[in-house]
């Protein structure tokens, strides 16, 4: 069963964090990727730039609009995800509590409903 975990955080720099803190976050989600990854269980991860390069897509009385920046107003944002395959939420969550960036903020875990392999829809079973 494939499940997404979502780290959700305050976005911090270096300048606001320290270089120091910075490469010891850079190690600890090395060592949680390098984990997960050994236990055969990831199937994909990703850490995203910062909230201010987001556009957001929405419409309105069906007319398209296009924002910059965040379209979320808060302090915590999705910072990165994981997907793992693990043979039920028990096994997810315990991952998700592994996960470096549940010191400083929340960490969701969805299960997926779908998910595309070679170009097809897919079941998540």
């Amino acid at each position: 069963m494939r499940y997404t975990i979502m780290l959700h955080y305050p976005e911090q720099s270096t300048e606001t964090l320290g270089e120091e803190a910075w490469a010891e976050g850079e190690r600890a989600f090395s060592a949680y990727a390098k984990a997960l990854h050994q236990a055969g269980v990831l199937l994909s991860g990703e850490v995203l730039q910062p909230s201010t390069s987001t556009t957001t897509l929405t419409t309105v009385d069906g007319e398209l609009r296009v924002q910059d920046g965040p379209y979320a107003d808060t302090k915590d944002q999705l910072g990165g995800t994981f997907v793992v395959d693990v043979p039920d939420l028990d096994a997810a969550l315990d991952w998700a509590k592994q996960a470096p960036a549940l010191a400083w903020g929340g960490v969701e875990v969805r299960p997926g409903a779908t998910y595309v392999r070679e170009g097809r829809w897919e079941p998540n079973a």
